[in-house]
């Protein structure tokens, strides 16, 4: 969707459901990041939020609330009243805890209101600068010669299954360090601290120009805009590898399904401003948005893909 259309689209949304509505916003409106500051989602919802103020006419104020691959802040929004004023921005991982994770207290799906599939995200295996291996052949055979003696940092579920299975695929075996978000891990990634990292476009490639990171490859089945010289897994001999991230913005339960399209509407104002869409796509963004009606079946399927993974045994519970 052009962004002509998309702010006219938002214009006419909020303008045509506020008759007859409850005031929203009434107050200043928060989005949970289940995240450590920092990282890819961190700066897609402050951008979104920035957006949004505009379109609103109040603040939107990003708070983080990091633990537990982002089930402690999910939990804090899915028990929030369903009146708007209550959001949540998180990647795909918030399906895939229900199965990566022994026990939630929450149904990732049927627990939330969906509002709004926000973009779609590659992930990248990166390495720190001053690793010996430059390419995924390189890495391949650093691991073979010395099993278990390189380490990735994860950040939530989607970032453990995208290393795991590459692992897999590779027939390597590499150690799991899990972060509270690509903050910290980055921040370890650059230091030194951990050999490898798998992490989105967002929150790498402030890193990359540096030379502090280097790309070793991208997930998606095609390369990335913002890193063409960087092959694919498929294209660096792993046929079939595809692994791709999404940034989703939820609700708590019972929200109103016209309350939750007057927030995508906002949120479809918010990328229509050219100096937020434009940030958003030189950080990797696609901005394929989906609306709450079509963002709950997309959910649905999304959850039985990995329920279907998991009892394939594609997906490790975490302890």
């Amino acid at each position: 969707m052009t962004l002509t259309r998309r702010a006219a689209l938002a214009t006419a949304l909020l303008a045509g459901s506020a008759h007859a509505q409850p005031a929203w916003p009434s107050r200043p409106v928060t989005i949970i990041v289940p995240y450590a500051p920092g990282g890819g989602t961190d700066i897609f919802a402050r951008a979104v939020a920035e957006g949004m103020r505009e379109a609103i006419g109040q603040p939107v104020v990003v708070e983080n609330r990091a633990g537990a691959n982002g089930v402690v802040g999910a939990e804090y929004v899915q028990r929030s009243a369903p009146d708007g004023h209550m959001l949540m921005v998180a990647t795909g991982a918030h399906v895939i805890n229900r199965y990566a994770m022994p026990s939630i207290p929450f149904d990732p799906v049927k627990d939330f209101a969906p509002v709004s599939m926000l973009s779609g995200y590659p992930l990248v295996l990166a390495a720190h600068g001053g690793q010996p291996y430059s390419d995924i052949a390189g890495l391949i055979a650093a691991a073979k010669a010395k099993p278990g003696s390189i380490a990735f940092g994860s950040t939530e579920a989607a970032t453990s299954y995208a290393g795991n299975a590459f692992a897999r695929q590779a027939g390597i075996q590499l150690i799991e360090v899990p972060y509270r978000g690509s903050g910290p891990q980055l921040n370890d990634l650059v230091a030194g601290h951990v050999p490898l990292a798998v992490t989105s476009t967002v929150a790498v490639l402030q890193h990359v120009a540096s030379g502090a990171v280097k790309v070793l490859a991208v997930t998606s089945a095609r390369r990335s805009a913002l890193l063409p010289q960087v092959p694919t897994m498929a294209e660096a001999g792993l046929p079939g590898y595809e692994f791709n991230g999404w940034y989703g913005m939820y609700g708590p339960p019972g929200l109103p399904p016209a309350l939750a399209a007057r927030i995508f509407a906002a949120v479809q104002a918010a990328l229509a401003r050219p100096a937020i869409s434009g940030r958003l796509a030189e950080l990797g963004a696609d901005l394929a948005t989906l609306g709450p009606a079509e963002f709950g079946p997309f959910l649905e399927r999304d959850n039985r893909r990995w329920a279907e993974a998991a009892a394939s045994g594609l997906i490790t519970t975490a302890n």
